[in-house]
């Protein structure tokens, strides 16, 4: 269960500097607009300001220039937002998991299991398998022969991760991820599909975080790598062989097809389809729903795609985008009349 701390205790924690009631109790973080008295809550946005003068929270993580718009307790922060996240591991309320490895787990031969591991109901492990020190694998999990998983990686329950796949410390990974499933390759042949066998794994750095329900499949030949950092949300697909780099976040139902590099530090919003064998440099941000045919060379934003409107509307230009090779051709003939054939 959540603890109670003290005002002071909280500004020490969060590097925040403290203006009000040291001793003020708070015992759990909320919104401005549901906050109480015994409640932490926080202003990153200046939209949310008209919030202040009303909110009963015991406490505030404001910046310093807003400090004026609030006569309550006050921990005042440059990053509202990242002491935020700071203060909800402060506050998280799940339970400890499972201490050592359940009466119902099955663990394969030659397994190398660190200290102080937590190994759920109906787990299965592989021959071979490597777990480092710290390790939470949920109920349900099958880890395949000679895998690797690092300190302190926490697989929720039912994650799958295939044989030969390596994960780094600090990681975690939700419920119904699949790591290192085969990729979709297929040789035509004569009107048939031969199988082309994924010989290549999948390396995952460390700090990384796997929604639910994501897939990363095993490379054809080399691994398919996901360095340091990235955080990936639910239902992400990842296909053989593609690089994200350092950093880089993807949002849900995001689909990354073979061959792709992802730069560091980029931002792939939600529904984003990428082909495959294209490159994206660093510290790209491509917007929802947006359809990635070609290279990215320059950071900065990209989008395509056309925008909601009313449906009559959004059929008139529909219409005219199909006409637009013609009036571009017109247009162009237009321009060569007007300016005498040269």
């Amino acid at each position: 269960m959540a603890r109670t701390y003290l005002l002071a205790e909280l500004a020490a924690l969060l590097e925040a500097e403290l203006i009000g009631d040291p001793h003020q109790e708070i015992s759990a973080l909320a919104t401005l607009q549901t906050a109480t008295a015994n409640d932490l809550t926080f202003i990153a946005n200046p939209a949310y300001k008209k919030y202040l003068p009303a909110t009963s929270a015991g406490a505030v993580l404001i910046h310093p220039d807003l400090i004026e718009e609030f006569a309550g307790n006050k921990l005042v922060v440059k990053k509202p937002y990242v002491a935020y996240a700071k203060a909800t591991k402060l506050f998280e309320s799940s339970r400890a998991p499972f201490p050592g490895i359940h009466p119902t787990a099955v663990i394969g031969t030659n397994c190398i299991l660190g200290n102080d591991i937590s190994i759920g109901a109906n787990a299965i492990l592989g021959d071979g398998v490597k777990l480092g020190d710290g390790v939470v694998v949920g109920p349900g999990c099958y880890i395949g022969d000679d895998s690797v998983i690092g300190n302190n990686t926490k697989l929720a329950a039912k994650v799958s991760i295939y044989h030969g796949v390596s994960i780094g410390s600090d990681c975690r990974i939700h419920s119904c991820a699949v790591i290192g499933a085969d990729g979709f390759g297929f040789a035509p042949d004569a009107g048939e599909w031969v199988k082309i066998h994924q010989l290549g794994g999948v390396v995952i750095g460390n700090n990384v975080e796997i929604g639910a329900c994501t897939c990363i499949d095993r490379g054809a030949l080399d691994n398919t790598c996901i360095a340091d950092g990235v955080i990936i949300d639910n239902q992400v697909q990842i296909a053989h062989n593609v690089s994200i780099g350092k950093g880089t976040a993807i949002a849900a139902q995001t689909g990354i097809a073979g061959t792709t590099t992802i730069g560091e530090y980029c931002t792939i919003a939600g529904a984003v389809g990428i082909v495959g064998h294209l490159t994206i440099t660093d510290r790209v941000h491509i917007t929802a729903m947006s359809l990635v045919t070609g290279s990215i060379t320059e950071p900065g934003s990209y989008s395509s795609g056309t925008a909601l409107g009313p449906t009559k509307e959004w059929r008139k230009n529909a219409a005219r985008f199909r006409q637009l090779d013609k009036l571009a051709t017109r247009l162009i003939k237009l321009d060569r009349n007007c300016s005498g054939g040269e």
